[in-house]
């Protein structure tokens, strides 16, 4: 992941960390916190908390975004203490709906000037967003609202599984990681596992992401870690219950990121720090389980 994030990400790139509710992927933000890396243009659909430990860490300039906060518990501190007090750094705010979100990214994925939609009629959004905006309709008495294009310079997107050639099977809720590939100019494709091409050829249907969109493969178990990996472990609810109190503050949240961030070199030596016991328990996700026995191929 250090010579991925290295090679793929810039100071002042924009960055799309794909992923929702699992894999996302957490290693790869704290490999850019621990790089340095600043004056981010952080785009995602569901900012939770790897965007608001990459914002505390001070590597945001502006968050392009749909939702934000810490799912099921609450908002984000750091989030809030940037946009409100500019601090560690002031950050500029694109604010959209999900779907709103999405069909810019399509429009970026399929190399569209706009996406339309109806989404927004009647919503105040448009006067807050210059990348919204009204459009008549050519055939008839009719107006939709246009998204413009979401293209970041990188996206990082995480899959279970694919061989070297990056290749990819991915199964759960896919989210929006597709259209974030096909949207971004590189891409780090960060997996739990390497398989054979046979193993990828046995089941084309998981095969979301293809050769030909990723730039840099990474094998990196738990790299999810806290959310989760469908059929690999379970979200750790614990980390988001504690860390709405860790970001409450800023020197603790400072403490986090020595400890968590800058105090282990990669996301091994964290694995080893959160002990086996805690990656024991995190049970693999069952309500969306795979179809078929994982075990034939891991």
């Amino acid at each position: 992941m250090h010579d991925a994030v290295a090679t793929a990400v810039d100071d002042g790139d924009s960055l799309y960390l794909a992923g929702f509710t699992h894999l996302i992927p957490f290693a790869a933000g704290h490999e850019i916190i621990r790089q340095g890396r600043t004056d981010l243009e952080l785009i995602r659909a569901t900012p939770d908390l790897i965007y608001d430990q990459l914002i505390a860490a001070g590597c945001a300039r502006k968050v392009t975004f749909s939702w934000a906060g810490n799912p099921g518990v609450g908002s984000l501190p750091a989030f809030r203490r940037a946009a409100e007090e500019g601090y560690p750094t002031e950050i500029e705010l694109e604010e959209y709906t999900h779907f709103g979100m999405i069909a810019a990214l399509e429009a970026g994925a399929s190399n569209l000037p706009f996406m339309p939609l109806r989404g927004f009629i009647g919503s105040d959004l448009p006067d807050h967003n210059d990348n919204i905006a009204r459009v008549e309709s050519p055939f008839g008495d009719d107006y939709v609202y246009a998204v413009a294009p979401i293209e970041p310079d990188v996206a990082v997107v995480r899959a279970q599984r694919a061989d070297e050639n990056g290749n990819a099977h991915l199964w759960g809720i896919q989210g929006e990681v597709k259209l974030a590939a096909l949207a971004a100019d590189t891409v780090i494709l960060s997996v739990e596992e390497q398989c054979s091409e046979e193993t990828i050829r046995s089941d084309p249907n998981r095969t979301v992401i293809t050769a030909d969109e990723v730039d840099h493969v990474v094998v990196e178990p738990y790299g999810s870690h806290p959310s989760y990996a469908q059929g690999y472990y379970g979200r750790d609810n614990e980390a988001y219950l504690s860390w709405a109190e860790t970001a409450a503050d800023r020197d603790t949240v400072e403490e986090w990121l020595d400890e968590w961030v800058y105090g282990v070199d990669d996301r091994r030596e964290y694995v080893e720090q959160l002990g086996t016991e805690r990656i024991f328990d995190l049970e693999p996700e069952t309500a969306y389980a795979t179809p078929v026995n994982m075990g034939e191929y891991r």
